[in-house]
Order: structure tokens, then C-alpha cells, then sequence
């Protein structure tokens, strides 16, 4: 049977390319001769303070990686969304990866829609623009007209599958030929990575998959009012051709051009990284490439949370509910200091293998993450533990599982598109309260689960200070604090007088036996802890709070 062409199979692609020797031999030459030469460039020129050789430097980056295709101009897309990590005149060029490529011809775009949706783009709509309005690593976009509705269709580039098949086979052939060079430790894993970036990209393009995912993410943010997806046309829509309604935004790529429309870049901010959150710990299905020209800033929202339009479904990803609660656990050790405990949520995800000695790694992680976060957590940023646990991980056997290549590719470039709008931007500011929220408001049985292990110990005690310093990421890190006081209270009283809440009871009863004798100084503590947070004056505004924005 003939395997499906939209699909990535790394053995049956590397058997294909190496048939052809005739493709994989000049390719791969030329592959290495141009980064030789780009190497060679930035070695000489890379520090130089002349402002016309950077210039000239950032802009042959831009061509070599133009020029090598879609597979590396996807590679440089998540570059372009760093700026703490590329200098800002290359960083200005690479932006241009997102959106404002080199357009293919148009008349090939008209042949394609004709041959794709079965009639002349000027028979299916009223108006058709003679080039397109943006042009991207896969496709370009044009701004049609029908019924007094603008609409965006997004033709593909021609010969893309060949183009991908190709330089992902090569890329593979590299990446696991050159690993044990370079000064990295992925453990042996390169070529697992490769092919999840591989099989993401053969769903990319692959535009019937694409309105499947659009129609998908649209249901799951339906109650939220300041995420907004694009309408699909399906019967503008095939496997090459894909029609949405028209996003009148502002890409979230520059602060000034936002404050020019009267847009606040830090209400986007919050609203980007909370609706990111939810893809990862609510939903366990991503946005995997959320760089700014996929992102748009849109009218209306408030001061806190701004409207935020997505586009471009092409390249999503799932996480099992298995390594989403081990995150949040993660998360959750990381809060408390629990280091060995955080070394089994690695061992769990397959960061590390199961023979490993994990008191070995208690002092390291500590090392590497005591001191970025409790007291400090608005101060934490995700680049300077990066760093730290580079060489972390290239001292210890740390791995990255395949499965996690496009959940880290879409934390990271979050963080960066953040960081290109608010240089002083700490991720953690605001993805601590929402986790503790999450914690304290969350019924579902897992999630209560992991709260009981914060709050009490393995011999049943409570853990008044685990406690306190939850409910002091919520209400002390947070920036909106009222509007969180009632949800909070709520769960609580839900919990309490709940089934599940038996054990709470029953913990919470065990707690004041101390060595056969009752001890009231932790179940004071606790009271006070709940009588200061709590405080009919605190409920009051979170009241006042509630009516004015309500969630």
C-alpha cells in the first residue's frame, strides 16, 4: 500500500533520500559549506561595533536562512523570538522570518487555489488582491473579499512536502552525526527531537489537518472572552488552500506600535502567558509555534487582560494527563524546596532514566534553582536557570524526551515574544499565582491530590508553612488579588464539606495529637493564616472586585 505523502517516517524518508544520492550528496554540501561560511562570518565580524558590518551581517543571516528553506527558516523563527539570546540588529532581521518572506509567483498561487477549491480565485470571490499581504515559511496570504467580509487565505509554497522530506532527513543525518561535537548533553536523543520537529511539520502542511486543529482550539477557549480565533471557511478550504474570517489586529511584536493604537503591551502580556498556561495544565493540547506574527493584539479586553487573536493552527501537540499533573507537581516541589522530590517528577517525564541515583541531584538542583524562586519568584527569569541548568545538564545525565521538544520550543518562544514587548518581563510573576489558583480552586481528583501533599506531610501533619506560602504566591505575587479571595474561599468550603474532604477532616483532627497529646499551636497558626487572608474586609473587595471585571 502506498504510504500516505503527508506523513513523516524517519526510516522510510532516510531510505528515500538515500536512493537519490544524486539529492542527498550536493544537498548535504551545501548544507555544511554555508554554515562553514556563516560560522566563519560571525567569528570575524560577530563583535565588531561598526553599526554598517552588523548591519550587513544580520542581513546575509537573514539569506543564508531564507535561502536554505522552510525547514531552517522554521529553526529561525524561534530565534527571532528571542531577544535575550540574539543581539537586536540581527534580531530586527530575523523578525522578518515570521511574515515578510520573499512571496512565491503569484500565478502559481491562482493555479493552486484553481486546482484546490475547483473554480479561478476571481469566480470564489468577490475581491482577490494581485499579491499577497503576507508570506510566510509555508505559505502566503492573501486579503479576499466576499459578502462584505474580508477573509484570509493561505496558499501553500510549491513542492513543499519534497522541500521538507529532504532537509529534515539531512538535518537528522547531521544532528546525529555532529551531536557527540557539539558542547551540548540531549542525551542521545537528537534524532527523536528531530523527528517530532519532523512529524509537526508534515502536519503543518497539510491544511485539512490545520482547519481540524483551528475548529478544536476555538471550542476550548469559547468561554473566554479575550482569546479569539478566526472563523474557518470550509468551503474555501482543502489540503493545500485554507480560508479564515480576517484578523484586524496588531501583531504583538512591537511595544511602540501598540501604545501608537492605544494598547496596553502588558495586558497582552498577561493574557498570552495565562491562555498558555491553560493549553498546558487545563486542556493538554498547544499552540506550538506562538511567535508574534501568529499573534494579534486586538480592540477592547481591559487594563489587566487585553484581547488576543491566534492564528496559524498548523503546528499544535498534545501532553499526556500523566506528565501534566507531574508538571504541576513539579512545579508545586519547586515552590517548597523539595528537591528529591522534583528529581522523581524529572525521573517520571524521562528527563532522567531510571537507574539514576537521584540524591546525587538533590544538591545540583538546589544549586541551580534555590534562590530564583520563593520570596523571589516576581524576580525569576526562565533564561537565567536556563543557563544554569545547561551545564546541569551536560555534568549529569539529564536528557530532553522527544516529547517535550515542542513544549519547551513553545514555553521558550512565549517567554521570548514577552520579553520583545517588556525586556523586564519575569514569567513566574504570573505563572506562580496562577498555578496556586489552580491548586486551590481546582475540584477535579488529581489536583486535590496534589494539594494534600502540600498540605499535609506523609504522617498526616499539616504543613502551615507549605500552606502559607501558597496562599503567598496567590495573593502577594499577584497583581490582582481581590478577584481571587472568593474563588478561593469557595473551593475551600466545597472541599471541606465534600466527600474527598473526609480526609482533610480527618488529617486536620490528627494534626493536633502531637506524641498523645493535644498541640493547638499549628491549628492557631492555621487559623490566623485563614483570618488575615480572609478577612470580611479582604472579601468585601474581592466582591467590589468581582462586579467591576468580572472573570
Amino acid at each position: 500500500m502506498k504510504r500516505s505523502y503527508s506523513k513523516y517516517s524517519a526510516k522510510d524518508d532516510l531510505l528515500w533520500l538515500i536512493l537519490r544520492p544524486w539529492i542527498f550528496i550536493p544537498r548535504v554540501l551545501y548544507i555544511l559549506l554555508t554554515f562553514i561560511f556563516l560560522f566563519l562570518r560571525i567569528l570575524f565580524q560577530g563583535n565588531s561595533k561598526n553599526k554598517n558590518v552588523q548591519k550587513n551581517l544580520s542581513k546575509y543571516l537573514f539569506d543564508v536562512i531564507t535561502d536554505l528553506g522552510p525547514c531552517f527558516i522554521k529553526l529561525g523563527q524561534a530565534l527571532s523570538t528571542r531577544p535575550d539570546l540574539v543581539r537586536q540588529d540581527w534580531l530586527t532581521e530575523l523578525t522578518k522570518l515570521q511574515d515578510n518572506l520573499p512571496a512565491f509567483d503569484h500565478k502559481i498561487a491562482l493555479k493552486m487555489i484553481e486546482e484546490e477549491l475547483g473554480s479561478p480565485a476571481n469566480e470564489l470571490f468577490e475581491e482577490f488582491p494581485d499579491s499577497p499581504i503576507a508570506s510566510a515559511s509555508l505559505g502566503q496570504v492573501y486579503k479576499a473579499k466576499l459578502n462584505n467580509l474580508y477573509l484570509a487565505v493561505k496558499v501553500q509554497r510549491p513542492n513543499l512536502h519534497f522541500l521538507i522530506r529532504r532537509d529534515i532527513v539531512i538535518l537528522r543525518f547531521l544532528g546525529t552525526f555532529l551531536s557527540p561535537l557539539l558542547p551540548l548533553n540531549i542525551g542521545v536523543g537528537i534524532g527523536e527531537i528531530i523527528d517530532e520537529f519532523g512529524k509537526a511539520l508534515f502536519d503543518e502542511i497539510d491544511y485539512q489537518k490545520e482547519a481540524e486543529n483551528a475548529l478544536r482550539f476555538a471550542n476550548l477557549f469559547k468561554e473566554n472572552p479575550n482569546i479569539f480565533i478566526p472563523k474557518l471557511e470550509k468551503q474555501f478550504s482543502s489540503k493545500r488552500v485554507i480560508t479564515t474570517s480576517w484578523i484586524d489586529g496588531v501583531k504583538l511584536r512591537d511595544r511602540a506600535l501598540l501604545e501608537e493604537n492605544n494598547l496596553i503591551p502588558a495586558s497582552f502580556i498577561k493574557t498570552c502567558v495565562i491562555s498558555g498556561l491553560q493549553q498546558l495544565f487545563e486542556f493538554g493540547y498547544f499552540h506550538a509555534d506562538p511567535h508574534p506574527g501568529n499573534m494579534f493584539a486586538l480592540k477592547g479586553g481591559n487594563a489587566d487582560c487585553g484581547n488576543l487573536a491566534y492564528v496559524d493552527f498548523g503546528m499544535m501537540d498534545t501532553i499526556t494527563n500523566s506528565d501534566r499533573l507531574t508538571l504541576i507537581k513539579a512545579i508545586v516541589h519547586i515552590i517548597n524546596e523539595e528537591y528529591y522530590l522534583l528529581a522523581e517528577d524529572f525521573q517520571k517525564l524521562g528527563f532522567l532514566t531510571k537507574e539514576q541515583d537521584l540524591q546525587k541531584l538533590v544538591e545540583p538542583l538546589k544549586e541551580v534553582l534555590g534562590g530564583s524562586f520563593g520570596a523571589e519568584v516576581g524576580n525569576f527569569n526562565l533564561k537565567n536557570v536556563t543557563d544554569k541548568f545547561s551545564k546541569l545538564m551536560y555534568s549529569y545525565p539529564f536528557r530532553v524526551p522527544s516529547r517535550f521538544a515542542l513544549i519547551i520550543r513553545a514555553v521558550v518562544s512565549q517567554e521570548g515574544l514577552a520579553l520583545r514587548l517588556d525586556p523586564e518581563f519575569k514569567i513566574l510573576k504570573i505563572a506562580y499565582p496562577y498555578i496556586a489558583k489552580k491548586l486551590l480552586t481546582d475540584n477535579s481528583e488529581e489536583i486535590l491530590d496534589i494539594l494534600l501533599e502540600v498540605v499535609f506531610d506523609k504522617k498526616g501533619q499539616i504543613q502551615i508553612e507549605k500552606i502559607e506560602s501558597l496562599l503567598n504566591i496567590l495573593f502577594k505575587d499577584s497583581e490582582n488579588i481581590n478577584s481571587d479571595l472568593i474563588p478561593v474561599a469557595n473551593a475551600g468550603l466545597k472541599l471541606i464539606v465534600s466527600k474527598k474532604g473526609n480526609e482533610v477532616r480527618k488529617n486536620l483532627l490528627l494534626s493536633l495529637i502531637k506524641d498523645d497529646k493535644l498541640e493547638f499551636t499549628d491549628a492557631k497558626r492555621l487559623l490566623d493564616l485563614i483570618r488575615d487572608t480572609f478577612s470580611p474586609l479582604n472579601i468585601a473587595k474581592s466582591a467590589v472586585q468581582n462586579i467591576i471585571s468580572p472573570v
